[in-house]
């Protein structure tokens, strides 16, 4: 009978420490189903199914309501043997991916907890080792699980969470994420998220040489102290072969912000003229032109002429398309905006928008918005022009 009671307390555990673990995993990714949905396209490339790439939102938003699911419906017990089925198909799933990216170094962030908390791929892998073994005890007790509620008001519990979670996904995506956990988020400085502190030691890194002696075929591995303190590179006798392969020893300080460089069409630097400038001005995202929603462009475009003929207020159009195609697309949709260029990732990463608008002020964020939700510009001059 004790043996009975115990088992089903740690099966209890078990299921809360699941279902919660699941329910908070779908939620930080929900809250922005689109970067989730840039790291399925990394593993579609990995694993050469990039056709699959348009229908990477659509995963992105299923997968994670998912999670939420199957982790509320395991708290209250509805469905458990179906609700097992599915937690153990999708960590045995996820296992894999983390394995697979850690063991052949692919995707190095996996997203489990999306830009809330960033994993290693070899820390994924052991949160979900510990997961499976968890999801073994419940999957092999799941006829034994007892609900909290009739069978009729669990499924309608449970329909009422699919529906939330789903129009969860909708919202944060049409709308920009609730919480926002990029280094672009309201009131950072970006100048400062880029700067490394004086003293702030860089990765160290560590080389490791391949040695043939080219008169009795004897091989040798040196890593790079080795190579110099033996002075073997001083003896003609021994060869390097192919490329030092290079070992990371030590993190060091690392920037939240370092692959965002601005230039103009020529390739000149304007990545410090235009955080550094000491007045409001308007930064337009639109990291790819050919997909953005050219009806949000134009709105933007005539605030834009109404803030620089009543403000002056510079207004920059960040894109990484090329010089001859965004100029075209300028001149055949009338912008008033500068163009500069930036690599497509710190575009992507600055906004889940496309397009979507940046108020900086000497490099700080006053504010960001996705163009589904950009104020009207009585309103913006109202807060930021008028004070």
């Amino acid at each position: 009978m004790k043996n009975d009671k115990s088992a089903s307390q740690i099966v209890w555990v078990a299921r809360i420490l699941v279902g919660l673990l699941f329910i908070f995993s779908g939620l930080v990714k929900i809250n922005d189903p689109l970067g989730f949905s840039y790291k399925l396209e990394e593993y579609f490339e990995v694993f050469h199914i990039t056709f699959l790439n348009g229908f990477a939102l659509t995963l992105s938003i299923v997968l994670c309501a998912l999670e939420i699911i199957l982790g509320f419906a395991l708290l209250i017990g509805v469905r458990s043997v179906s609700v097992a089925w599915g937690l153990l198909l999708l960590i045995v799933f996820f296992a894999f991916l983390t394995f697979y990216s850690a063991y052949f170094q692919v995707v190095q962030t996996c997203g489990c907890f999306g830009d809330a908390i960033p994993l290693t791929p070899w820390q994924s892998f052991s949160k979900d080792l510990v997961l499976l073994l968890l999801i073994i005890l419940i999957f092999v007790n799941r006829k034994n699980i007892q609900p909290l509620f009739a069978a009729k008001t669990g499924d309608n519990l449970l329909i009422a969470a699919t529906v939330i979670s789903l129009c969860c996904g909708l919202y944060t995506y049409n709308f920009s994420p609730v919480v926002d956990f990029l280094p672009y988020k309201v009131g950072a400085n970006i100048p400062a998220e880029m700067a490394t502190p004086p003293g702030a030691k860089p990765d160290e890194y560590e080389l490791t040489y391949n040695l043939k002696n080219k008169k009795t075929g004897e091989k040798k591995v040196m890593t790079n102290t080795e190579y110099l303190n033996t002075n073997i590179w001083k003896d003609n006798n021994w060869e390097v072969i192919g490329q030092p392969e290079s070992r990371l020893v030590k993190k060091g300080f690392t920037p939240k912000i370092r692959d965002l460089a601005i230039q103009d069409a020529e390739g000149n630097d304007y990545t410090k003229e235009i955080l550094t400038n000491p007045y409001n001005n308007l930064v337009i995202v639109a990291y790819d032109l050919k997909k953005t929603d050219d009806d949000a462009i134009g709105r933007l475009n005539a605030m834009a002429v109404n803030l620089v003929q009543n403000f002056n207020t510079r207004t920059v159009l960040l894109t990484s398309n090329s010089h001859q195609f965004a100029q075209a697309y300028s001149k055949q949709h009338h912008l008033m905006f500068e163009i500069f260029y930036a690599d497509e990732v710190p575009l992507k990463t600055m906004m889940r928008a496309n397009p979507g608008v940046l108020l900086l002020k000497n490099g700080t964020i006053l504010n960001k918005w996705h163009y589904h939700s950009m104020p009207k510009y009585d309103d913006l001059v109202k807060k930021y022009f008028r004070e």
